[in-house]
């Protein structure tokens, strides 16, 4: 009894009822409406008018349909700040060196975070010449290699909430069908190869680290250069294999049994 009266002395009514929502939508897929939230909380549905309207402000929620309530990737996005972003870099990080060794190239891993493709770590190539970007760096979803392959590797509905996100926090980008069917090629080809729309010159390799579930869980990028005189350097095909062969092995750290590269 004790016990519960301690805790009955620091209840916020306001925060239970924020995490009572959050809780709920994660266990149900298609979203629920505020009254159908309201049955299944045992609440008046006016009780969680104001609650949902700063879920929504805040990116924690978005509304689907008109009227359905479903949870954003926000709370995944705060997830992957924390310890699995740094176990992930931590085990990339031998694996990237040597992939810029083989490539003779510089590359990067990529994640998905609250609306934006983030850099995460970053590997230097090892001879004079490369591209580097800078870890921290906020890059398009809808532009470049890594963002096609988040993007293609993920649930169709995980695709929509990412892609929502993203047009809350950038410029807007025609989504055409041609887009999808692009994001559809790389999903089926297993890798991104693109002329990069940033920097003449470049060609973007990108291929999924991909989670026990089979979706992507990071991008690992190439922005490749042609070397001149460096007749001993990999060409784009050769390069493009070390790449998969690399985030092969990262995938089978993460718990991944689905084959990459052939």
């Amino acid at each position: 009894m004790a016990e519960d009266e301690e805790g009955d002395r620091y209840r916020a009514p306001a925060l239970d009822k924020g995490l009572d929502i959050l809780e709920l939508l994660s266990s149900v897929d298609g979203g629920l409406t505020q009254a159908e939230i309201a049955k299944r909380l045992d609440r008046s549905p006016n009780e969680f008018y104001r609650m949902l309207d700063r879920l929504v402000r805040r990116g924690y929620v978005t509304k689907i349909d008109g009227d359905r309530y479903s949870l954003t990737l926000k709370l995944f996005g705060l997830a992957q700040l924390h310890a699995p972003v740094r176990r992930l870099v931590s085990y990339a990080t031998p694996i990237m060196r040597e992939l810029a060794e083989t490539s003779w190239q510089a590359n990067q891993l990529v994640v998905f975070d609250r609306g934006a493709a983030v850099v995460i770590s970053q590997q230097e190539a090892p001879r004079y010449w490369g591209i580097s970007i800078r870890v921290g760096s906020h890059i398009s979803l809808f532009d470049t290699g890594s963002g096609h392959v988040l993007l293609a590797f993920r649930s169709p509905e995980e695709r929509e909430m990412m892609i929502s996100e993203h047009l809350q926090s950038t410029e807007e980008f025609a989504l055409t069908p041609e887009f999808f069917a692009r994001l559809d090629q790389v999903r089926d080809r297993g890798y991104e190869m693109m002329a990069s729309l940033q920097t003449a010159g470049v060609y973007n390799l990108s291929t999924p680290v991909l989670g026990p579930d089979g979706r992507a869980i990071a991008a690992l990028t190439i922005p490749y250069i042609t070397l001149v005189n460096a007749a001993a350097a990999p060409d784009i095909t050769l390069t493009i294999q070390l790449l998969r062969d690399a985030a092969a092995r990262l995938s089978r750290l993460a718990g991944s049994d689905v084959p990459q590269s052939s």
